[in-house]
C-alpha cells in the first residue's frame, strides 16, 4: 500500500508514522505540507534521522490521488476544503478533524466557529468509531475520524445506553486531557510555566466534542439526549480519562454491568473491561491502541460512574485511524497497532 500524511508535523501525524512504518502492508509512506515544501522531514525530528531523510511535498491533488489511502492530519477548517476535491479520485480518506463528523452544518459553524465542508462530501463520511460502525466503514470511501474526547466517552457509555442499563436524560461528563491534545503549536494555555503544577478547566459548556457525542449516542444508541460535558487540563504529556456518571435504571445491579460491557467488546481487541480499580489510569494505555473501561454502581445513590481511559493521540486519534484503514482494506484490526504501552 501506498499511503499519504497531511499534516504529518504534527503530533497525529507524528504518532500514524510511528505506527504505518511498523505496519506490514505499508510500503511506502509520503509526508504533505501546505506550508513547509522542501523541508526534510527529519531535520525537524532528529529522532527520524535515518529513517525519514525525505522532503516534505507540497499538497499535489494529481500525486495524492496515486495513493491507496490519504490521511489528513490538519486542525478542524482545513480538510473541509482539502478534502472533498479528493472524493471519487481513488483513495481511501480518513479525516482526523472535526471537518466531516456532523451531519448538521449549522451545528459545525455554530460550535466550531468555522466554514463547513459542502454537504454533499459530509453526506458521504463515515462515523469512524470501529467498534462500533465496522459495517459502514468497510464499505466507506471518507472517514471522519472521531474526536478523542468522544472515544473515551462513547466506548464507555454506548453499551450501557443501548441496553438501557442508565438513564439518557442524566448524564455528566467529566473529562481530564493531557497537553498533547492541544497539539504542538505554542499557546498560553500549554506553555509550561502556566500549564505545569496547575489543574484547570476549559471550554466550559462549550466544546466542540459535545454535538459529536450527542449525534453519535443517537446513531448507536437510538437515544436523544443532551450532556452536560466538561474538560480538562492536567500537566502531562498524554491520556485522557473520562469519569461519567449517570442514573441506573431500576433494579440493575453492577453484575449486570460488567457483563454488558464484557459482551458487546468480547470480540473487540482493543477494549479492555478492567475489574480493578487500582489498574485505571492512562499509564496503562500510553502509547497504545487500547481502551480502557471501569464501572462501579454505588448502591447508596443508585448511580454508577463509569470511566474510559486512551492515549488521546493514539486511540484517540492516530491509532483509530490505522484500525479504521485495516477495516476498509480487509486487514486485521490489529495489524501494525499491537504494541506494548509505555507505561512509563
Amino acid at each position: 500500500m501506498k499511503v499519504g500524511i497531511i499534516g504529518a508535523t504534527g503530533y497525529g501525524g507524528l504518532e500514524m508514522l510511528r505506527f504505518l512504518h511498523n505496519h506490514k502492508e505499508v510500503e511506502s509512506i509520503g509526508l504533505f505540507t501546505s506550508s513547509e515544501e522542501g523541508t526534510i522531514f527529519s531535520d525537524k525530528f532528529p529522532h527520524l534521522t535515518d529513517l525519514y531523510n525525505v522532503p516534505l511535498q507540497k499538497i499535489d491533488y494529481d500525486a495524492l490521488a496515486k495513493y491507496d489511502v490519504v490521511f489528513a492530519s490538519t486542525p478542524s477548517g482545513v480538510s473541509s476544503s482539502l478534502f472533498p476535491p479528493l472524493v471519487g479520485l481513488g483513495p481511501k480518506l480518513i479525516d482526523l478533524s472535526g471537518d466531516f463528523r456532523l451531519k448538521d452544518l449549522e451545528s459545525y459553524n455554530y460550535w466550531y466557529k468555522k466554514t463547513p465542508a459542502p454537504q454533499e462530501a459530509v453526506n458521504k463520511s463515515v462515523y469512524g468509531l470501529t467498534e462500533w460502525n465496522e459495517h459502514a466503514i468497510r464499505q466507506s470511501e471518507l472517514i471522519a475520524n472521531p474526536g478523542c474526547y468522544p472515544t473515551a466517552v462513547l466506548l464507555s457509555l454506548l453499551p450501557l445506553l443501548k441496553h438501557k442499563l442508565i438513564d439518557p436524560n442524566f448524564l455528566i461528563i467529566d473529562a481530564k486531557s493531557g497537553i498533547s491534545g492541544a497539539g504542538n503549536k505554542p499557546s498560553q494555555t500549554s506553555h509550561f510555566s502556566e500549564a505545569n503544577e496547575s489543574f484547570s478547566i476549559y471550554k466550559i459548556n462549550e466544546h466542540q466534542h459535545i454535538p459529536e457525542i450527542e449525534q453519535a449516542i443517537g446513531l448507536f444508541a437510538g437515544v436523544d439526549t443532551k450532556i452536560t460535558f466538561n474538560t480538562h487540563l492536567v500537566p502531562m504529556t498524554r491520556g485522557i480519562l473520562a469519569t461519567s456518571y449517570a442514573h441506573v435504571t431500576d433494579g440493575v445491579t453492577q453484575q449486570q454491568l460488567i457483563d454488558c460491557l464484557n459482551e458487546t467488546y468480547k470480540n473487540h481487541p482493543f477494549v479492555r473491561v478492567i475489574q480493578d480499580a487500582n489498574a485505571v489510569g492512562t499509564n496503562q494505555v500510553k502509547g497504545s491502541n487500547y481502551c480502557d473501561i471501569y464501572v462501579k454502581l454505588d448502591e447508596r445513590t443508585k448511580r454508577a460512574t463509569i470511566i474510559g481511559v486512551i492515549d488521546n493521540l493514539v486511540k484517540g486519534a492516530a491509532g483509530q485511524a490505522i484500525q479504521n484503514m485495516n477495516v476498509q482494506f480487509g486487514y486485521p484490526q490489529q495489524t501494525g497497532l499491537q504494541l506494548v504501552p509505555y507505561f512509563i
